[in-house]
């Protein structure tokens, strides 16, 4: 018989138990070891029961044990220890406010996101995103950067995953409590909860309350629409994690970026948390918060133009993704049948909404609002997640700024990090703590900072292979005891499942893959030829084991089809023992499988990996990277700590041809190079082989040494808050109604003028090219003459632009150099301009001019799309007059 109703009846626990509430209320558990341990040791069976869940740990203790609990006394100096430690953390300055320049730092940061990966203990997330965004709350709490996250609340979460008997991946949405998670509600001084309204069209309304979750010292704020004031519909716009398309993504999308803005500003007025100066929106998915900020701006009467500068100055946005398909798009009648008058954000020009969406760009749709390109202008500053990434997101949103190279398209890039503390395991935190010292281990997971990492090079190998094979042995078993329930799941019975106990070996060659499943990141790519892979897996002499997990979107049949495909593969029972698949990957899963592959595989297609964090968590624990050239790894890669597939670049457009050149590439390294190493063992020594595998430690120390630093989410936090925070706040002080007014109307007036900006002739003076050839080191002095219009000289800024030209003098590599004002007007009304112009570079070299507009409060020059060059270089940008240096 089902109950009518189901609520949530919490232990009281004695006195001296009182701590443990709190410590299971902030998330700063999933990260801190002390306080893990310290919980299982409650009831280690419990633990177990409860997937490492305190919250759901301490609702299933019995009176009796509590009471034995409070009167053990070292149990309750423990528990007062990590009390005190957390209350430490919370309270204590930290990297933020002992920054040399912490006075300038924003007192506030919002950081939005549709998805939050904290914990396996709060499901709000799918993959990537998700996951890079609780790491970069944690680590915020660990350098105590004042930042607010601010999400959703999906009471069915993503899925869960899992398989059929023939392998079709099936999806299950366990319903979500609130009240059994490690959230509250915000309430007002009455103790009524928080509730956030949004109007929608027909005179109905969205309300959402607002749950808190506590990430060590940052506030996570997760609207929830599930309100009983709410009609049917509007209940299920926070149902579930992109599970729906059209106008229901967009009511998520408005709830969290318009009620989102809402939501943070109650907050800081219940608690008198300072308001941000900086907005920082993760993805398109939250640009919508800019609009709510202009609204605010618009009711203390500033106009449209001044708060859309006001609201620029301050908003940082992060593109995640390198190519059109991953943007979210929505119909523009969709989008205006949803403001205006009879919805949302009643007195804002439905048009001006609009036109900060519509890709009126070329090659764009105008009948398409993109998410992404409204959240570029709303933001005066933006980047990509790694340098190639940085230069994709160049190219890919190059129309937004006609006339300007893509190399001078204003996104610049922050690679991604991940939060050691949580991805690192046990095992390796404490060898690195026995060998740094604990305080100097956790500084560098937190803060980073070479010479600390430097130490792991004294590490004696045995140590380090002792260590390998631990993590490994421990993830045979995890896969064994996830294989069987995966198996029992797909109607299997006991007596067929005998075979479990024997996969995989534990001093095997381990590969791990695992990830969301769209086509570009080709699961299958390793299934390409299947019998190499057969020879690969059952090799005599050094064999090769794989674990396999990831998750195709609902919608998404092909994707399943892959994971069908690798799945039947994997059941085969020639090769079962060597490779395996297993369903629903989550965060409590990948804990256990970075620490145990001795090799990340990572084979998508070049250059559509934004990132790959994986890859990175995989290295924290001494695992090495088999990847293609592509996101993190192409930024980092050095041979010393793994390898490089190639890309079949000439393949062109045939992807038949393109895969089977890959993975012929992929099979020959791990036959020839990764195996060989591996099984390359001294004599006389433990190990397979008899021995240890010298080269392949050194690789694993090189890893550690040379990567660790790098990857680390506080590493990315800090570049973010130096790099954007900083420079954001300052500009949003800078920007108050006047400022923006002022700032607003030069815009425009500039705008107006600029056809009146042309370049007129160029020549050389001195040190001129003779018979098209110069000496490096000479200096070339260039005199322009320029006409301005209305715009004065302080309005402008005029470059010489240099570098070395290719075939057809396209300049590459461009550094510029400022020309100044060196004489009035001529008959024609045209400014003279010069400067010097240093041949610093050997080979064909080429210069070309541009005006720029020019203005203090610009945070680029190509801010306004406006660019001015010579009439032969208009119809191909970049070119200009070519010589030789020699």
């Amino acid at each position: 018989m089902k109950a009518i109703r189901r609520f949530t009846v919490r232990p009281v626990l004695p006195e001296p138990l009182r701590p443990l509430h709190g410590l299971a209320r902030n998330l700063r558990w999933s990260w801190h070891a002390e306080t893990r341990e310290l919980f299982q040791s409650v009831d280690p069976e419990g633990w177990r029961a409860a997937g490492g869940d305190p919250v759901r740990l301490l609702g299933s203790v019995s009176p009796g044990r509590l009471a034995e609990l409070a009167r053990d006394r070292r149990f309750v100096r423990r528990l007062t220890a990590a009390a005190a430690d957390l209350d430490d953390y919370l309270r204590s300055d930290r990297w933020y406010q002992t920054h040399e320049r912490a006075a300038e730092l924003p007192a506030a940061v919002a950081y939005f996101s549709p998805e939050f990966g904290i914990t396996a203990a709060l499901p709000q997330y799918s993959g990537g995103l998700g996951i890079l965004a609780g790491d970069h709350l944690k680590a915020a709490s660990d350098l105590g950067v004042p930042l607010v996250g601010v999400g959703l609340l999906y009471r069915h979460g993503y899925f869960r995953q899992s398989l059929s008997r023939d392998g079709w991946q099936q999806e299950h949405y366990p319903v979500l409590d609130p009240d059994e998670l490690p959230l509250s509600l915000l309430r007002g001084p009455d103790g009524e909860p928080c509730r956030i309204d949004l109007q929608l069209p027909g005179g109905r309304t969205l309300h959402a309350h607002v749950w808190q979750a506590r990430v060590g010292r940052v506030p996570l704020l997760l609207l929830d629409s599930q309100v009983e004031e709410n009609d049917t519909a509007a209940r299920e716009v926070t149902d579930r994690l992109y599970g729906g398309g059209g106008e229901h993504r967009l009511l998520q999308e408005m709830l969290l970026g318009i009620g989102g803005v809402r939501a943070v500003r109650a907050y800081c007025a219940l608690t008198g948390h300072p308001e941000p100066e900086v907005f920082h929106t993760n993805e398109g998915h939250a640009g919508f918060l800019g609009l709510e900020r202009i609204r605010e701006l618009a009711g203390q009467g500033l106009g449209f133009d001044a708060a859309l500068e006001a609201v620029r100055a301050g908003t940082v946005f992060t593109t995640h993704t390198p190519v059109p398909a991953g943007i979210d798009r929505f119909d523009r009648a969709l989008v205006a049948r949803h403001f205006g008058d009879d919805g949302e954000l009643a007195g804002i020009p439905v048009d001006r909404i609009l036109e900060l969406g519509l890709e009126t760009y070329g090659g764009g749709d105008p009948g398409v609002f993109n998410m992404a390109v409204m959240g570029l202008r709303l933001a005066q500053r933006a980047n990509g997640v790694s340098t190639l990434h940085g230069a994709v997101s160049r190219e890919m949103f190059a129309g937004l700024w006609p006339g300007f190279d893509p190399a001078d398209v204003p996104i610049t890039s922050v690679t991604n990090g991940v939060h050691a503390p949580t991805w690192v395991a046990p095992e390796v935190m404490r060898l690195g703590a026995r060998q740094v010292g604990a305080g100097r281990a956790e500084d560098a997971l937190t803060v980073g900072g070479s010479e600390r990492w430097d130490a792991v090079a004294d590490i004696p190998d045995g140590q380090i292979w002792d260590l390998r094979r631990v993590l490994r042995e421990q993830l045979v078993q995890e896969v064994r005891e996830r294989l069987r329930a995966s198996w029992r799941q797909r109607g299997a019975g006991a007596a067929e499942l005998g075979w479990i106990d024997t996969v995989l070996d534990p001093d095997v060659l381990t590969i791990g893959f695992a990830r969301r499943v769209p086509s570009y990141k080709r699961l299958t790519l390793m299934l390409r030829d299947p019998e190499r892979l057969r020879r690969l897996l059952l090799d005599p002499d050094r064999p090769v084991q794989i674990v396999v997990a990831g998750k195709a979107h609902p919608a998404d049949d092909g994707g399943k089809r892959l994971v069908q495909e690798l799945v039947r593969f994997a059941d085969d029972p020639r090769v079962r023992h060597r490779i395996v698949f297993l369903p629903d990957y989550g965060m409590a899963m990948a804990q256990k499988l970075y620490p145990g592959c001795d090799v990340w595989l990572n084979n998508p297609l070049r250059p559509l990996e934004a990132c790959g964090t994986s890859g990175m968590k995989a290295a924290l624990n001494g695992c090495l990277n088999l990847s293609v050239l592509d996101g993190w790894w192409d930024e980092w890669y050095e041979p010393d700590f793994g390898w490089a597939i190639p890309t079949a670049d000439g393949a062109g457009t045939d992807e038949d041809r393109r895969d089977d050149l890959e993975a012929a590439a992929l099979y020959e390294l791990v036959e020839k190079r990764v195996a060989p190493r591996f099984y390359d063992r001294t004599a006389g020594g433990p190990g397979a082989a008899g021995g240890l595998p010298g080269r392949w430690i050194e690789m694993v120390r090189r890893t550690l040494v040379s990567l660790g630093p790098k990857v680390l989410a506080g590493r990315m936090v800090r570049e973010y808050v130096e790099r954007l925070y900083e420079p954001a706040a300052r500009a949003h002080r800078a920007l108050g109604p006047e400022p923006a007014r002022e700032l607003a109307e030069w815009k425009r007036r500039v705008r107006a003028a600029w056809p009146g900006v042309a370049v007129g002739h160029v020549e050389a003076l001195a040190a001129a090219p003779v018979n098209g050839t110069a000496e490096l080191g000479a200096t070339l002095t260039l005199r322009v003459r320029v006409s301005l219009g209305d715009l004065g000289t302080d309005e402008v800024e005029v470059q010489a632009l240099a570098g070395r030209v290719d075939s057809e003098d396209v300049i590459s590599d461009a550094r510029a150099f400022p020309l100044k004002p060196a004489g009035g007007p001529d008959l024609e009304g045209r400014l003279l301009y010069e400067g010097p112009l240093a041949l610093d570079r050997t080979g064909p070299f080429g210069y070309t001019v541009r005006i720029l507009p020019a203005h203090p409060l610009l945070a680029t020059p190509a801010e306004l799309g406006l660019v001015a060059s010579p009439p032969e270089a208009a119809s191909d940008r970049g070119t200009g007059t070519g010589m030789t240096l020699r």
